[in-house]
């Protein structure tokens, strides 16, 4: 049996190994620096429309990890044919939490003011940048971090009244594909993901019962949203139990939600071009798309 720790060490290497891919063009949706999209057309050689798909980067909500790191994945999913647009948004300000040594997870609010900015901006940058672009045909990914930001997106009309973020009809989505998310926030405070960043992300621990209502996923059920989930069974970052937990919490609201579950695969190989499961995500996306 390979040692868990080495293999993972070896599948984040791998997914990190890769050069930054440029896009094709990059807008901005805000004034920040971060609040910016780049955009990924299609390279089928066709001239037709095609799906579009919005990434959504992981990184535990922390400012180290940008779009930069997924922009491979985004690249391998034009290469796929699909027009792609890789979501930037604020993150944590890089500063230790309470004497600890990974920087603070998120901004509150501003990490989801950015996430439902940038979505509603984009059928108009998109029409712009990626003519290409069916947003008939959208699907929204995201990968850790950013697979939580990607369910809630998807979840904006069922958030709480009053919510500056609610929309009053579900979102033009084809569906969702979520990748090993930070689906269900007590199961992952349960485990510690990431070193406390889902309190961190709410602003701190004494906020996360008003906070957590209207920030986790597994609390907006049902979305009526087409949902699948793909998840590493030997993830050591984000664990296949809060997967678990989210799709149960999907079904006891009446709602079912589709899983995939990797065997011998841990956490970097579902935005990994060189690994066998990244195309498992590809095909998961054209299901919903096509």
């Amino acid at each position: 049996m390979p040692d868990p720790a080495a293999r993972d060490a070896a599948e984040e290497a791998s997914a990190f190994s890769h050069p930054a891919v440029p896009p094709d063009a990059t807008a901005a949706y805000g004034e920040h620096p971060d609040q910016i999209v780049d955009f990924h057309a299609p390279r089928d050689g066709g001239d037709g429309r095609v799906p579009l798909v919005v990434v959504l980067h992981g990184g535990a909500w922390r400012a180290p990890y940008d779009r930069q790191h997924i922009s491979p994945f985004a690249g391998f999913l034009a290469r796929r044919g699909f027009a792609v647009a890789s979501v930037e948004y604020r993150r944590g300000p890089g500063l230790p939490h309470q004497g600890g040594t990974a920087p603070v997870a998120g901004r509150w609010p501003e990490t989801f003011d950015d996430v439902a900015a940038a979505l509603d901006a984009l059928p108009e940058l998109a029409a712009a940048h990626l003519p290409r672009a069916d947003p008939l045909r959208t699907v929204l990914t995201g990968h850790s971090a950013g697979g939580q930001l990607a369910l809630w997106a998807a979840a904006r009309h069922v958030l709480p009244a009053g919510s500056p973020w609610r929309l009053p009809a579900p979102p033009a989505l084809r569906g969702v594909v979520a990748l090993a998310p930070i689906g269900h926030f007590e199961r992952a405070r349960e485990l510690d993901v990431c070193g406390g960043a889902v309190d961190q992300l709410l602003g701190g621990a004494e906020a996360y019962e008003e906070r957590a209502a209207a920030a986790d996923p597994a609390r907006l059920l049902p979305t009526g949203i087409a949902t699948a989930l793909v998840q590493g069974r030997e993830d050591l970052t984000v664990p296949a139990e809060v997967a678990d937990a989210f799709v149960e919490a999907a079904a006891k609201a009446g709602e079912t939600v589709g899983l995939t579950l990797l065997e011998d695969i841990g956490h970097f190989p579902l935005i990994d071009p060189a690994a066998d499961a990244c195309a498992v995500v590809a095909e998961e996306i054209a299901q919903l798309a096509f």
